[in-house]
């Protein structure tokens, strides 16, 4: 993929021009390659659940990778430990310390009358031999991978101090065959379900901040077009079909409107629109292209790349008094913020040479820290703890995504097979 050499040529067609570059494949179900680790890594042992043998979908499993995909545990090795504690009271912590382990995960999965099962779990500090937690679900077998995934989210929240992030879903767009899909995945990858599929590239998929719905451009009508879908219903209405492009769509966090970037009064300007289309107000008028919004969490506030300085760089727009301030400086190409989940900093995608690579900025300092070495590194969604970044990349001359953690040290790949996968997002943390 060649880069236009001015920000002129619209970033929805840059991405359109980055799927084009896919072969037909099978559902871009996407695999998880841990390509670089933390630094300090918590040792902990993840006991099978006493039962869990008898049920398709293996907990421990699910858990245990959840947990190592992090980059920040190590798992120790439960095997050769007789009996298997199911337990708090069973375990006995000397034989866990002297193989290592810090944290021990005990449970039991028991089958219920009315055929559903109680998934039981214990999280124990081995060291210093006291209980961190100890929940209790009755589900369907059919909801094991949900429930691992929530418990792989209370270990790292009490190990860690920070939220989990393993039940969350992401959203992509693959191209398969001369199909565009966009899908919805769990966190790691797994059941992938289509949402929406055109002969035409989609783009910019967005999460709205109640995790139900999900705007995003289509080109199918041979033109950019804003739609909003349910994903409960796969209903979707037309947001935004004006005059010229309608593009990169943003929600604000109450959900009640989003941002997006509009050509119907000339040139590329930032609007604000209600979530079902009415209400549209234009945000600024300058001669620049103005695009790529991004609400800070306290929706006071917007970030967005123009070129309204020669180059393409990133600005934020109070939106209370209307104040415009320059947030890059270094550089010819700085574009595509996101705000930190925490409000303290943002991710952008700066180019420095002839490479593109994801870079973080701290508000305060406003130091720079390039967390990724690729050619082609773009589009980045946080996730919702604010400790990794999802983004798009290249590998093998096709486009998969890969995910960084905001400190740079743990590294991802995700590729789905023979599959061309692009314009990442992650969504919210479930209610």
């Amino acid at each position: 993929m060649i880069r236009p050499p001015r920000f002129f040529a619209a970033l929805v067609w840059i991405a359109a021009l980055a799927l084009a570059l896919a072969s037909t494949a099978p559902r871009a179900q996407l695999t998880i390659e841990i390509i670089g680790g933390g630094g300090t890594t918590v040792p902990i042992a993840i006991v099978p659940f006493a039962g869990e043998a008898n049920y398709p979908y293996p907990l421990t499993g699910i858990v245990g990778a959840d947990l190592a995909r992090s980059g920040l545990f190590k798992l120790i090795d439960p095997a050769g430990v007789n009996p298997r504690p199911a337990r708090a009271d069973d375990v006995r912590f000397g034989e866990w310390t002297a193989r290592g382990a810090d944290a021990v995960v005990v449970g039991s999965v028991t089958p219920q009358a009315d055929g559903r099962v109680e998934v039981r779990f214990f999280l124990l500090d081995a060291v210093k031999q006291t209980q961190l937690a100890g929940f209790s679900y009755v589900v369907a077998p059919s909801q094991f991978r949900p429930t691992a995934h929530k418990i792989a989210d209370i270990i790292y929240e009490k190990l860690t101090g920070d939220a989990g992030v393993f039940s969350t879903r992401i959203a992509y767009i693959a191209k398969q065959g001369p199909r565009y899909e966009l899908l919805v995945a769990e966190a790691d990858g797994y059941n992938a379900q289509v949402i929406v599929t055109s002969n035409e590239p989609l783009l910019s998929p967005v999460w709205s901040p109640d995790g139900m719905r999900i705007a995003y451009v289509s080109l199918e009508n041979k033109k950019p077009i804003i739609y909003v879908q349910s994903l409960a219903t796969g209903q979707r209405q037309v947001l935004a079909n004006f005059r010229g492009s309608n593009s990169a769509p943003a929600w604000a966090p109450d959900g009640s409107r989003l941002a997006v970037t509009l050509s119907r009064d000339g040139g590329s300007q930032l609007y604000l629109i209600n979530a079902d289309g009415s209400g549209v107000q234009r945000l600024m008028s300058s001669a620049a292209i103005d695009t790529e919004a991004n609400f800070a969490p306290d929706g006071k506030s917007i970030l967005f790349t123009s070129d309204r300085g020669g180059s393409p760089q990133i600005y934020r727009l109070t939106l209370g008094n209307g104040a415009v301030e320059r947030m890059t400086f270094d550089g010819s190409y700085n574009v595509s913020p996101r705000h930190l989940p925490d409000g303290k900093g943002f991710v952008f995608v700066r180019r420095d040479g002839g490479r593109f690579n994801v870079a973080i900025e701290d508000f305060a300092t406003r130091q720079v820290q390039v967390l990724t070495q690729g050619t082609i590194d773009e589009s980045p969604s946080v996730a919702p703890n604010g400790k990794l970044i999802l983004y798009a990349s290249a590998n093998g001359g096709r486009g998969i995504l890969a995910a960084v953690s905001s400190d740079g040290r743990v590294k991802q790949r995700l590729t789905a097979a023979a599959s061309d996968v692009r314009e990442p997002a992650w969504g919210p943390l479930p209610k």
